[in-house]
């Protein structure tokens, strides 16, 4: 205690700089986040459009406005699988990467907003078969699946100081 006393400008300095330090090594953090923000959001916006307007578009007459692509049932669920995991993938890490933020909630409802909109806009245009679009729907949880596992792995980890 009489050492700071007795020199308060050096603690004063060293205050400082630790200050100085440790935006240092804010400062990348941030940037990083920033810039995986903006590639889930790209990810999210180009995933989204694909699911809501299926490549080769949508019979307008015939089979009720189902998917053209839906007529080749293979490669077609193989296309929904993986854009709504890479959909999925990316709304998980923008909740991620905005928690804790202003406006956090919104962040949450409009992305549980688009999630759901995804959802009912494959369901429209994918043949009526209840058991393929539960699978979709399993594949959409599985990243946020895997985060809870990732998360209750860190917290209940004995070897964790």
């Amino acid at each position: 205690m009489t050492n700071r006393l007795e020199n308060p400008l050096k603690s004063l300095k060293e205050w400082w700089f630790n200050r100085q330090d440790n935006r240092r090594e804010q400062e990348p953090l941030k940037e990083s986040r920033d810039r995986l923000l903006v590639v889930a959001t790209l990810i999210a916006a180009v995933t989204f459009q694909a699911g809501v307007s299926h490549p080769g578009g949508v019979w307008q007459e015939s089979s009720g406005g189902q998917a053209i692509y839906a007529s080749q049932a293979g490669p077609f669920y193989v296309f929904l699988v993986c854009n709504t995991l890479a959909l999925s993938f990316s709304i998980n890490l923008i909740i991620s990467l905005t928690c804790g933020m202003p406006f956090f909630l919104e962040v949450m409802l409009a992305t549980g907003s688009m999630a759901v909109t995804y959802g009912s806009a494959i369901f429209a245009v994918t043949p009526k078969s209840p058991d393929q679009f539960r699978w979709l729907l399993f594949t959409g949880s599985v990243p946020f699946l895997l985060r809870l596992l990732i998360q209750m792995g860190k917290c209940c980890n004995p070897m964790r100081k």
